[in-house]
């Protein structure tokens, strides 16, 4: 393990105050690639190597199961083992299986796969004749109900969005029958076990002091989107102490449908009047033309950080207006197919939209202009058919190994589920599973010289479970949402139209600015190049659509 000086010597003057900063209650405001990361796993890490910290007493908390996984990894990078990086859920899921036989008795209720299909027989059950998107609709709202922890009556109270084909009243009968339907089958959902595990804590004493004596301190990670059950749980979890770092950016609140709120972020030195607020706003990942586009539109929003940009200059971020979402499509494919020739990397280009719908017409123009491309959030790649047939035959493999070397072996696999040496001419269905078998070779000629067969594919095991997907050699379409975490170093930014960024239902303040804090976080994905475009209408539209009101601080 390195030790706590070559720690701190790689960090820059605001990322090393972060990292010393390691009692009591810390804010970290870090902005969009200023080493968020590199700051919390050396903190972690110089906390552990100056003997403050016992590694088994240190709980670093993350909202999806990848990024707990890069800190797992960046933390071993580090030398440092035994410290927990875990999602809310997997630390609440971990204390129910363990805590549920000696609070309540017998084994926890069985776990939902998904809401949808409960719901459908609680709508069966009040005769409702439901589409499987107004079910997704429904599902979403007893998210925000739980993670915003009210019940069935205070939920009816509120005023929420309308559904489609639901009256707000059939809404919350349908959520009492699910509830009903629910328990009746002995099953919890994601939600309840949150909330489940923040009632042992809070009704159980017993509890609550064995689950303080395990973890002394706690880190999160993303802060801005915590929701109001995460941030009661994490005040159970810390109970009288107040030895808890946050990090997080407001400009990157974009979970608010979901029950996020940037309050807690915004408001820690007030709930917590000691403590100490620190700010990252180096930003190592992007362009000072990039960067100022960000800064330019964030000005003046509240928690907003100004960046300060390292990198060399780059291009200035285009603006393209086109007749027609067909012939933006068209226009984005032929450039990337320019800069495909040019010998850039299909892997370092994205183009990111709004919602799901938009990836159609940019689909059918790339497999036109012979673009290899991926849709990130479609199947996840380790759910990939020819990825998990490639993974069951490699582990088939292990059993006769021989000394042949890791890329060979692997190689050998892969040629039996017609994986070649050259990319297929043909694009579509036939290039992506040649893309994906191609990605299960590059891992193994990453992994270090002398890895067995054995541990490469214990490694993809781990990998499958984090869900760390390794990069293809395509362009990647997918949400600004699921582009968060991301970065590549050109970026399309499509459909800028009011009415798609924002939403047309974005109506209040605060639905309007949580579509500009989206544009932000689409914009700081960009490294080197960023153009943006904007259709005034679609093939058979009649209605002209006009430029997004958040580009007249861009142009």
């Amino acid at each position: 393990m390195s030790t706590a000086a070559d720690l701190l010597a790689s960090l820059d003057d605001q990322q090393r105050a972060a990292a010393e900063a390691l009692l009591g209650p810390v804010c970290i405001l870090a902005g969009a690639g200023t080493g968020k990361t590199r700051a919390v796993t050396h903190r972690i890490a110089y906390g552990v190597a100056s003997g403050v910290y016992p590694p088994g007493r240190v709980m670093a908390l993350t909202f999806t199961a990848r990024a707990a996984g890069e800190l797992r990894v960046r933390l071993r990078g580090l030398g440092v083992e035994g410290v927990a990086a875990r999602t809310f859920h997997a630390s609440a899921l971990s204390q129910l299986n363990y805590f549920w036989p000696q609070v309540i008795g017998g084994t926890m209720p069985r776990l939902l796969d998904s809401k949808a299909r409960l719901l459908a027989h609680a709508a069966d059950e009040l005769r409702l004749r439901l589409d499987t998107a107004t079910l997704r609709d429904v599902a979403a709202e007893i998210e925000w109900r739980k993670t915003s922890r009210l019940t069935i009556d205070e939920y009816a109270a509120r005023e929420r969005p309308a559904l489609a084909s639901l009256s707000a009243d059939r809404v919350v009968d349908l959520q009492t029958a699910y509830e009903r339907v629910k328990d009746d089958r002995r099953q919890l959902d994601f939600e309840d076990v949150l909330l489940a595990a923040a009632g042992m804590i809070e009704s159980e004493p017993r509890v609550a002091q064995q689950v303080r004596e395990q973890y002394r301190f706690f880190i999160v990670d993303e802060y801005q989107d915590v929701s109001p059950l995460q941030h009661d749980l994490l005040r159970l979890w810390l109970g009288p102490r107040t030895d808890v770092c946050v990090v997080g950016d407001v400009s990157q609140t974009i979970y608010t449908f979901a029950g996020a709120s940037p309050d807690y972020l915004l408001g820690f030195a007030t709930e917590f009047s000691e403590a100490s607020v620190l700010r990252l706003e180096h930003n190592y990942r992007s362009t000072p033309e990039v960067v100022g586009a960000a800064n330019r539109l964030m000005k003046g929003e509240p928690g907003a950080l100004h960046l300060v940009a390292a990198a060399s200059p780059g291009p200035e971020p285009t603006i393209t207006a086109y007749e027609t979402d067909q012939a933006e499509a068209r226009g984005i494919a032929a450039a990337i197919r320019g800069q495909l020739d040019a010998g850039a990397d299909a892997s370092d280009i994205a183009v990111l939209f709004r919602i799901n719908a938009q990836s159609q017409a940019l689909e059918a123009a790339l497999d036109a202009a012979g673009v290899p491309y991926q849709v990130r959030g479609a199947t996840r790649f380790f759910e990939q058919r020819e990825v998990v047939e490639a993974i069951m035959l490699l582990r088939g493999a292990t059993l006769g190994a021989t000394d042949a070397p890791l890329e060979r072996s692997v190689s050998d696999v892969l040629s039996s589920l017609g994986w070649t040496p050259t990319p297929p001419e043909a694009a579509g269905a036939v290039r992506s599973r040649w893309e994906s078998l191609d990605a299960l070779l590059g891992l193994a000629r990453e992994a270090p010289p002398g890895t067995s067969l054995r541990a490469f594919v214990d490694d993809l095991t781990e990998r499958q479970a984090a869900q760390h997907e390794p990069t293809l050699s395509a362009v990647t379409l997918t949400t600004i949402h699921s582009a968060k975490g991301l970065e590549w170093g050109s970026v399309y930014l499509v459909g800028l139209a009011e009415g798609l960024l924002p939403l047309s239902y974005a109506k209040d303040d605060r639905a309007i600015a949580e579509e500009k804090r989206l544009l932000y976080v689409g914009i700081t994905r960009a490294r080197e190049r960023l153009a943006m475009s904007w259709a005034a209408g679609s093939t058979g539209l009649r209605s002209a659509r006009r430029m997004s009101r958040f580009l007249d601080r861009l142009e």
